[in-house]
């Protein structure tokens, strides 16, 4: 390989959770398909929320009804699996109260909590929750993020401002660009320290 060759670009998996927060994953996914090479997973509950076709073109979504539609035989790939592999970083925003609570409990019904389950925890794995104040005040959310915090989850924190719901507090998701120059920031300070393999 030559010395002036081209690092690739680094590969993010962006999901999307159960959360009205997720009206926004569309910009989510342009901010960061600028810098890397960029997959997305989208949960059922989230797609109510997503605007399909404001996604990237270059973005693939993946769904829940994709997990298995590929698998015929023992040896065929597993989505669950191949894109745990493929991805060098996994971004969960929104991440919702529900969730949250499935990944502290290390249940994995659907495809993004199939990949959660699978994923390698030597890679970086931030979050970015969403919910109403009530449910981010709410005791399981403390012992949930302790819980993920073990796993070395990091937490890109909720905001205070008048949600959804028209209530005002802590638990609006950050916005898409701190969530991405944060992203971005942990990588490429990592890599000069001279760890290329994140």
């Amino acid at each position: 390989m030559s010395a002036d060759a081209e690092p690739r670009k680094p590969r993010i998996l962006l999901a999307a959770s159960g959360s009205v927060a997720s009206i926004k994953f569309a910009n989510l996914c342009h901010c960061f398909s600028e810098w890397a090479e960029v997959r997305a997973v989208a949960t059922s509950a989230s797609l109510h929320f997503i605007d399909k076709t404001s996604i990237p073109k270059e973005v693939v979504l993946y769904t829940d009804e994709d997990e298995w539609s590929s698998w015929k035989k023992l040896g065929d790939n597993v989505l669950h699996i191949e894109l745990r592999r493929w991805a060098d970083i996994i971004v969960i925003a929104p991440l919702s109260a529900n969730t949250l609570a499935k990944i502290a409990g290390g249940l994995c019904d659907n495809l993004l909590t199939c990949i959660v389950r699978a994923w390698d925890y030597s890679k970086p794995f931030f979050v970015a929750p969403a919910m109403n104040t009530f449910m981010w005040n709410n005791p399981f959310t403390e012992r949930h993020l302790i819980s993920i915090d073990e796993l070395g989850i990091s937490l890109i924190p909720p905001v205070t401002k008048r949600l959804a719901c028209g209530d005002y507090g802590n638990g609006a998701m950050a916005e898409p660009s701190t969530i991405y120059s944060t992203v971005r920031l942990f990588y490429e300070s990592k890599a000069q320290q001279g760890n290329g393999d994140i």
